[in-house]
């Protein structure tokens, strides 16, 4: 199959590129500089430019670009935020519209769209979208792709938890603290954390391309929900290392702002739609997601 994979430079995009080709697709990488290689063409999302030509053959779009969330959201950066991920979408979708021969389109997206503190609701793709910025950011986001839907393309949205891998920015700085001898539950742990391991979410991203009657929004999430108190004894485990140094809500609302919401608001997510299509996870427990991100 060909892939045309936009946000190959990220960690996902990285991973994802590698494992398409080791399985032997062909992968087109989206580029905003100069192509280096006949495997890139170049797009300006921020200008909607984007020659449709370059996807006639695409079998599968994939669009896994943003801008990183997790630094202080500024008003300037906010806009950043939402227009990194709203453009992107957008063009590519509006290229998808005018093909004759419609490929799928898979769209990253987030949880945080649910809500920034859920309690212990369960949430699963039939539950509304909640309140806050980073839900009016998933509404537009995963809106931008309606020129696609309405072309009779199929549209998933990626609504994906923390990726756990040893080389995911993530994990790394998730688990810097517990290396160092001093990690422990963020605020009361009570908290549901959704994660996911790599392997896990390639998987799934293959499915969900190959599975026809999947479309919509895709939880790619632990099929097992788990609390930071429990991921965080589940990592201090896996470390040979203490989890007896709590930070407290205040400190993280202090040092991030309103992204600290995304480490104290708890979404206890259920990825249903994966698992009523026969989809089977290789680590559908924290602590073998986190045995696996610990692999190197």
């Amino acid at each position: 199959m060909k892939y045309v994979l936009a946000g190959s430079s990220g960690f996902l995009g990285k991973a994802l590129a590698r494992d398409l080709l080791a399985d032997g697709h062909q992968v087109t990488r989206l580029v905003r500089r100069a192509p280096s290689q006949p495997s890139e063409v170049r797009w300006d999302p921020a200008a909607g430019t984007l020659d449709p030509t370059a996807l006639e053959d695409a079998d599968v779009l994939i669009n896994l670009a943003g801008a990183n969330i997790g630094r202080p959201w500024t008003p300037k950066y906010r806009n950043v935020i939402r227009e990194s991920r709203v453009s992107t979408t957008g063009t590519l979708a509006a290229a998808a519209a005018k093909l004759d021969r419609k490929p799928v389109f898979l769209t990253q997206s987030g949880v945080g769209g649910y809500g920034k503190d859920c309690g212990d609701r369960i949430l699963t793709e039939e539950s509304e979208l909640g309140d806050g910025f980073l839900s009016d950011v998933v509404r537009l986001w995963e809106g931008a792709a309606d020129p696609a839907r309405e072309a009779g393309v199929r549209v998933a949205a990626l609504r994906t938890g923390v990726v756990l891998d040893h080389a995911a920015p993530a994990f790394q700085l998730m688990s810097l603290p517990f290396r160092l001898g001093f990690g422990g539950r963020l605020g009361s742990g009570d908290q549901y954390f959704p994660v996911i391991s790599l392997t896990d979410w390639l998987r799934a991203v293959r499915h969900v391309a190959e599975t026809e009657s999947v479309e919509g929004p895709v939880n790619l999430t632990l099929p097992n929900p788990v609390t930071n108190k429990e991921f965080t004894k589940s990592l201090a485990g896996a470390l040979h290392r203490p989890a007896a140094i709590p930070v407290p809500s205040f400190v993280l609302t202090t040092v991030l702002g309103e992204f600290a919401w995304e480490l104290l608001g708890s979404n206890r997510v259920l990825p249903q739609k994966l698992e009523s299509t026969n989809f089977t996870f290789d680590h559908p427990t924290a602590d073998q997601a986190i045995a696996a991100a610990l692999k190197q």
